[in-house]
Order: C-alpha cells, then sequence, then structure tokens
C-alpha cells in the first residue's frame, strides 16, 4: 500500500503539524474498520483512545469475537502474535515490533521444546507471556487470570510443566496443593518490587491495602491483601470500601483504577531501583500515540506468524478460551 521504511521496528514517519491526532486516529478507524485493543500497561492517552483495554485474557477474547478488518494491539508482541494466530483472516498490527518481554525472551522455543522432550509424560501448561513458538509445544496456554482454575482443571496427579513465569507458577503451586515442574523465567517488572519500600509505604499509609500481582517474588505476595490479575485487582479496588492502594504491578494500571475510582487513592509500589517511585515496563511504553497514529496511517508494522507454527499454536490458545468461557471467566 505504502513505500515505507520499518527498519527501526516502527513507521518513522513525521506526524503532520498542527493536526488533532485522537481525532485523525478516530477517522481512520472508521475508515479502515479497525479496532484497537489496548493492555492496561498502555499509557493513559492509548488506553482513552482505545475500543476495548483489557488483560491479556480479555484481549484475546475481544480479538477472537470482533468483526473488525484490522486489529492493532497496543501491548507487546507476544499479544500481537496471539491475535493474529485467533484471528488468521485479519491485518493485526502492532505500533513498534521492539515491543518485546523479558519473560518471553527468557523462554527461547528450541530451548524450552528439549526441556519438554526430557520430561515425558508431561502435560504442559504456558503462560500467554511466550512465543508463538513456546505455544506450539504446548497442551494450554493460560493467563494471570485463569492460571489456578486452569491448572485445577487436570487431575490431582497429572504431572505438569509450567513456564516460563516461576513466580506465577510457585504462586499456583502454593494455593492448589499441586507440584509442577517450573521453567525458571521471570518477568523484568514484577520481579523488581522491594519489599522493604512496601513496608515502608505502609507505614505511612496504614490504611491502605496492599495489591500484587501474582508474577511478584514470593516475599511480596505474603505481605499483599489481593493477589490476582490486572483485571482481578481493578475488580478488587473498585469493589472495596478502602480508599488508598499500594498497588504492586505495572503502573499504567493506575489509570484506569483512578479513572473509576477518582475519589480513591493509588500508590505505585516501588521497585529496588532508588531513583525511582514507581514501576514501568519499558517496552510497554515503546507504543506511543505518533507511531500508533503512523501504524493505522500506513498499516504497518504487521504482525506476521509462521502458518505452521500458527497451526499448532491455536489449539492451546482455543483449549484456554473455551475452558475459560465454561467456568464464566
Amino acid at each position: 500500500m505504502f513505500d515505507v521504511n520499518i527498519s527501526k521496528g516502527y513507521v518513522d514517519m513525521p506526524v503532520p503539524e498542527g493536526i488533532d491526532i485522537v481525532s485523525e486516529i478516530e477517522k481512520m478507524k472508521r475508515e479502515k474498520n479497525a479496532v484497537i485493543l489496548a493492555h492496561y500497561y498502555q499509557s493513559g492517552e492509548i488506553q482513552d483512545i482505545a475500543d476495548y483495554v483489557g488483560d491479556s485474557l480479555a484481549l484475546a477474547q475481544w480479538a477472537a469475537k470482533t468483526d473488525a478488518s484490522i486489529l492493532v494491539l497496543c501491548g507487546v508482541h507476544f499479544m500481537g502474535e496471539t491475535a493474529k494466530i485467533i484471528c488468521s483472516d485479519k491485518k493485526v498490527l502492532i505500533p513498534d515490533l521492539n515491543a518485546g518481554c523479558s519473560l518471553a525472551d527468557s523462554c527461547p522455543a528450541d530451548t524450552f521444546a528439549e526441556f519438554v522432550k526430557k520430561h515425558p509424560g508431561y502435560k504442559v501448561i504456558s503462560y500467554v507471556n511466550t512465543s508463538a513458538a513456546v505455544k506450539a509445544h504446548t497442551d494450554v496456554v493460560v493467563t494471570s487470570s485463569n492460571a489456578r482454575q486452569i491448572v485445577e482443571s487436570f487431575p490431582v496427579d497429572e504431572k505438569i510443566i509450567f513456564g516460563p513465569d516461576k513466580n506465577l507458577g510457585n504462586y499456583i503451586n502454593s494455593i492448589t496443593g499441586r507440584n509442577m515442574l517450573l521453567w525458571d523465567g521471570v518477568c523484568h517488572v514484577h520481579s523488581q518490587f522491594s519489599l522493604e519500600k512496601i513496608v515502608e509505604l505502609k507505614k505511612q499509609y496504614p490504611d491502605a491495602l496492599v495489591l500484587a500481582h501474582p508474577e511478584c517474588k514470593r516475599d511480596i505476595l505474603l505481605i499483599a491483601d489481593k493477589v490476582g490479575s490486572t483485571a482481578a485487582l481493578l475488580r478488587f479496588s473498585t469493589q472495596s470500601e478502602c480508599k488508598c492502594f499500594i498497588v504492586a504491578t505495572e503502573s499504567g494500571i493506575l489509570h484506569e483504577m483512578k479513572k473509576i475510582n477518582p475519589d480513591k487513592e493509588f500508590i505505585p509500589a516501588p521497585p529496588n531501583d532508588s531513583t525511582c517511585a514507581c514501576n514501568e515496563c519499558n517496552f510497554m511504553r515503546l507504543n506511543t500515540l505518533k507511531k500508533l497514529y503512523n501504524t493505522l496511517k500506513y498499516e504497518l508494522p504487521e504482525i506476521k506468524v509462521d502458518e505452521k507454527i500458527a497451526e499448532k499454536a491455536i489449539k492451546p490458545i482455543q483449549r484456554m478460551l473455551d475452558i475459560s468461557a465454561s467456568l464464566g471467566i
């Protein structure tokens, strides 16, 4: 359609001066029958312009049922791959191909395949934060919203490999009594929260409840008042009568929390790095309003998934969607 260079991983073109970029994006969405799916960890301005904002499970569910011709995935690369696998007949775009994931990177497909091969007789449960190639070696995919329920859908004595997040795997083991074999991977955002600094914040805000994502380390989860996915933490903070929360997950979720609960205070849990008061995913923040505009205008970069890999990967993804639907998740 356009002769545009995306060698940098995104469309590096100037946005015309003086335009209302939000109005132009809305106009292009209508003209191109496009929808924008954004993760809670995106910047507030991208969340506000998105048609759907949610966690990984919700984004997959919305991708599965949309009738749009173009899906723009404002998140990270594996989310775009998942959407493309589900919607093979649609064009799936992402504002910046460099938006990767440290957790997905911790689990190379070839190494994971060898690990699985060395443990015959094991069912393989892979977190959605993995490449399409890893999903192709998987029996069922899970997200933090449905991991417990899907693990519990297997017989108690089932031998299970769980990857790649060892913190989430340890947490699921602890609450289900399972003894899953865990891949040694972590999320660089959630593994960096400081227990000491959260304890200090609790002294300043004694009435605050601590909300933590299960990708956090065990010491953080042990002091948390609520452990759950981003969607679960958002729901809990909305339903709770408490007026103050310390939130141990990527700070992008605070935008939606404050939007829904303007009368409540949300404090980002700090990482170990003493120079920063909050914890942002540098990959998630690569997506910007300018890149989103150019992505829609030029319909690039486009997510592509090898057909053979997609044919294998759709099965565990669809199984996740089916189990989640049957459980009302």
